[in-house]
């Protein structure tokens, strides 16, 4: 349980929800800092979407409390209504209005303020954000960068504490993603706003948050900096969530991984001949045409720009080596040597 302090922009208190038998949230708690950037990460239907709406007010949560500011916004006896809790939200498809300019857009969550203050705010946005130059198109006019853009200045126009995005960069081309999503980030980051952003590109959470927070099944799994998630995953589902792993049966005895491949030192909270797994990582194997610890065949290569992946055969094992290397073999090398690397390995129990 999260003790309720200003010093938080937002904190979730043990939040559950559910749709008849299905567990959307259950039991999540997390507090967040002001001007922090959180990615939310996880696979279709773990309850990151469901999780924003909470915050924002749009659907109600069954038990918990959300707070904000140290605030309570909702709780057994509180709901604020979404138009007062100064949250901003951009949607993944931007949701613009057609029928109004990019200024019309932004001026629609002004409408409150007086014009003379409306028109200083939507020009301070537009300036900020770089499409001062499109304030009088029409949303079929712009870009989809354009679009996304001007939905981040409506959303950021009337000053929230928080701004929920959803899935903000995902209908922009890879090298337009980037480029946005990196122009973005820095701009929230200067204005010092508390963003949580809702992903499912593993690349893109661990790359743009300040914190990742990896969920699953209405749960958290685990929160962190991207460093933590990826190289420090406390189960098989985080770390398999961020890297295609080559998993390898084996025993553990007298402080070590006993497997077809070698034997891996590693004090484990185990017992003597417990089974377990080694998750080795393709980029934590290197290759070369000399002797290895472990021998191997070529079975295929595919040559992806800086890196090639070779898939390897080794005896003793029924599936084979997936290997990323940025040496390049010579054409038509089949015997190769395989060493892990120390840092290339994690294990867990099987699943």
């Amino acid at each position: 349980m999260i003790s309720a302090t200003k010093d938080y922009a937002l904190e979730l208190c043990n939040v559950s929800r559910r749709f008849g038998q299905t567990v959307a949230l259950d039991v999540v708690s997390l507090a967040i800092s002001p001007g922090e950037i959180i990615c939310l990460v996880g696979r279709s239907g773990c309850g990151k979407s469901t999780l924003l709406r909470m915050i924002a007010g749009v659907d109600t949560i069954d038990s918990g409390r959300v707070l904000l500011n140290g605030n309570e916004v909702s709780g057994p006896s509180t709901f604020v209504e979404p138009e007062k809790r100064r949250i901003g939200f951009v949607f993944q498809d931007y949701a613009l209005f057609p029928h109004l300019t990019v200024e019309q857009n932004i001026l629609f969550g002004l409408k409150d303020r007086p014009k003379q203050e409306a028109a200083d705010r939507i020009a301070y946005v537009l300036e900020h954000i770089g499409i001062a130059h499109l304030s009088a198109r029409y949303p079929h006019m712009l870009s989809g960068g354009e679009q996304q853009r001007a939905a981040l200045a409506r959303a950021l126009a009337p000053q929230p504490d928080i701004l929920l995005m959803d899935e903000p960069f995902s209908n922009l081309d890879r090298g337009l993603r980037d480029r946005v999503r990196d122009e973005t980030l820095s701009l929230l980051r200067k204005l010092g706003t508390t963003v949580i952003m809702v992903t499912h590109d593993p690349e893109e959470a661990l790359s743009a948050g300040d914190r990742v927070v990896l969920m699953k099944s209405g749960r958290i799994v685990q929160t962190g900096t991207g460093y933590d998630l990826h190289d420090r995953p406390i189960n098989p589902y985080a770390a398999e969530f961020f890297c295609a792993f080559n998993k390898v049966p084996g025993v553990y005895r007298d402080g070590h991984v006993e497997t077809a491949i070698g034997r891996f030192a590693r004090q484990l909270d185990a017992g003597e001949g417990s089974p377990m797994t080694l998750y080795i990582r393709p980029r934590g194997i290197s290759v070369s045409r000399e002797a290895g610890d472990i021998s191997g065949r070529v079975k295929s290569r595919v040559f992806l720009g800086e890196v090639e992946q070779l898939t390897v055969l080794v005896d003793g094992l029924e599936q084979p080596l997936q290997v990323r290397t940025m040496n390049r073999l010579p054409p038509g090398t089949e015997a190769v040597g395989l060493t892990v690397l120390p840092d290339g390995w994690l294990t867990f129990p099987p699943a």
